[in-house]
């Protein structure tokens, strides 16, 4: 049983973490850093599009790498978006592109652009698609972690420009972005 020092102790903790903001680091799960989460994507409306995408802490940021089944050949947008909900059969109830920072929508290299902007992913004649880079603006941890956003393939090319989505049309396959098991 609790003291009750040791219990006032403990409830000043609570609330003063509450009304600063001050909580256990989002790069933290149940004591243990996140070095590793993935999304597995399923079809929406019936497109087919199906897909997993890792994502894994490196030294110069995070790795993503996807493998798409299903899409029509060509290029298509590619993004994470603000919240983790794929439930809407158009992948509208995920929301925009995820942009803690408040930034322009641009390619992936760019310095300024949203943490979820991953460019495009390209489909060969078999319908498959593959990518494989590290990205350094978007995190596991902090105000630009992924983890609980959901990622987003788009039936068209991203232009890499048009604001706020880069004209990448309709959304295709939805996955949440998920904890997995690291190394």
């Amino acid at each position: 049983m609790l003291k009750k020092a040791h219990l006032a102790l403990l409830l000043g903790s609570i609330v003063l973490a509450r009304t600063t903001g001050a909580a256990q680091p989002a790069h933290e799960h149940g004591g243990t850093t996140i070095t590793k989460a993935v999304a597995v994507l399923s079809p929406l409306k019936a497109s087919g599009v199906r897909g997993v995408v890792t994502f894994e802490a490196v030294e110069n940021g995070v790795r993503v790498v996807a493998d798409l089944t299903g899409l029509l050949p060509g290029k298509h947008g590619f993004h994470i978006h603000e919240f983790g909900d794929c439930s809407a059969d158009d992948g509208s109830s995920a929301g925009g592109h995820f942009n803690p920072a408040g930034m322009p929508h641009s390619m992936p290299s760019s310095d300024k652009r949203h943490a979820g902007d991953m460019g495009n992913i390209e489909a060969g004649a078999d319908g498959k698609a593959h990518i494989d880079y590290v990205d350094a603006v978007m995190s596991l941890s902090g105000d630009h972690s992924i983890v609980g956003h959901a990622v987003i393939v788009h039936e068209k090319e991203d232009d890499m420009k048009t604001q706020p989505t880069g004209n990448a049309g309709a959304r295709v396959a939805c996955g949440v972005i998920g904890i997995a098991k690291g190394k």
